[in-house]
């Protein structure tokens, strides 16, 4: 984890402020996923909301995990204030109380936001997917789906999934010849979990698991492995700005919601609220996609991309024709126990 300390005062502001500024041994602090993708939004929200607000803000990353909230919510002062956070860490930290529940008169009306981004303890941050990325050099025909990720014969090579049961279920079911809409239906029960495992051994020899984002893209160039699973995202930049003959395929892609969380210690909410206000204006929001393609929230700002710019988004109407929504509360009542079985299977 790192830590960038940018002070950009803007002292006019002070003053408007300064009353409902707490006193504190240290400065605001905002936490995100790091990469290519937080040093943007630094440059589109965080630099100039420290600028409008007259405050210093200390941007840091987290690799995630509902751990490391647990143990920062026990604190008196965690040391972070606002957390861009997964769609079932959202979940299990609201209903634990790690996080402030909100206030939506503080915040902009949920009609202004694509649904789904607000919740009741989180403002929508950015929308993405779980894609299945590949080298197109390595392979002669290019996969289509999850069934040929876990085709070794016709499509030879490593194969790389995150290290947590989350998503990679899914997928294995989908392999299997679940359709998306029955994917939950099946995983709720035992019989669609040894599935999903019986599945996953099928190629286990051949996997590899990686934490950070930026691994899969890595293990691509490397020559690793000639498939993996990555964020949209990463994907997309490496063939943009690196020219990696890379591919991604959208169908049967996993697509989820990151949001800002406010954690429930922090000694500056009220700040927090400006901030995940200021976050979703569209003016900011509109500047994101032309520089990673990440789905954004305010529906305004979607109504000014490019068109060119859209077709690389997740929220585009034909790369969002056959995903799967990831199940926030599926992983609620679930992570503890799939979590000990994939920890147990991958020994990890």
């Amino acid at each position: 984890m790192h830590s960038r300390l940018f002070q950009i005062l803007a002292f006019a502001s002070v003053a408007a402020i300064g009353a409902t500024l707490p006193a504190a041994a240290r400065d605001f602090t905002v936490v995100a996923g790091g990469g290519s993708f937080q040093a943007l939004q630094k440059e589109v929200f965080f630099a100039p909301f420290a600028k409008d607000a007259g405050v210093p803000v200390v941007d840091d990353s987290w690799d995630n995990g509902i751990g490391i909230l647990r143990a920062k919510a026990a604190m008196p002062d965690g040391g972070w204030d606002v957390i861009q956070v997964e769609s079932e860490e959202q979940q299990i930290g609201c209903d634990e109380g790690l996080f402030v529940e909100l206030d939506t008169s503080r915040l902009p009306p949920a009609s202004a936001l694509v649904p789904g981004s607000l919740s009741h303890c989180g403002v929508g941050a950015i929308i993405y997917n779980f894609v299945l990325g590949y080298d197109a050099t390595a392979l002669k025909t290019a996969p289509k789906d999850w069934k040929d990720f876990f085709d070794l014969q016709a499509f030879p090579g490593k194969r790389a999934l995150r290290g947590s049961p989350k998503g990679n279920l899914e997928i294995a079911l989908m392999a299997d010849g679940v359709a998306p809409k029955d994917v939950y239906a099946t995983l709720s029960t035992d019989a669609g979990v040894e599935r999903a495992f019986a599945k996953l051994d099928s190629i286990k020899s051949s996997l590899i698991f990686w934490k950070s984002g930026a691994q899969p893209i890595q293990m691509l160039s490397s020559g690793e492995v000639t498939m993996t699973t990555s964020y949209n995202g990463r994907v997309t930049n490496a063939v943009r700005n690196d020219k990696k003959n890379f591919g991604l395929v959208w169908n049967q892609s996993l697509q989820t919601v990151d949001s800002w969380v406010i954690m429930k210690n922090s000694p500056f909410v009220d700040l927090a609220y400006r901030f995940l206000k200021d976050y979703q204006k569209p003016e900011r929001q509109k500047l994101l996609p032309a520089g990673q393609p990440i789905g954004i929230t305010s529906l305004a700002a979607l109504k000014e991309i490019d068109p060119s710019v859209l077709t690389d988004l997740p929220t585009s109407p034909a790369n969002a024709a056959n995903v799967l929504q990831l199940d926030d509360r599926f992983w609620v009542d679930n992570t503890d126990a799939l979590t000990a079985r994939w920890a147990a299977w991958s020994g990890q």
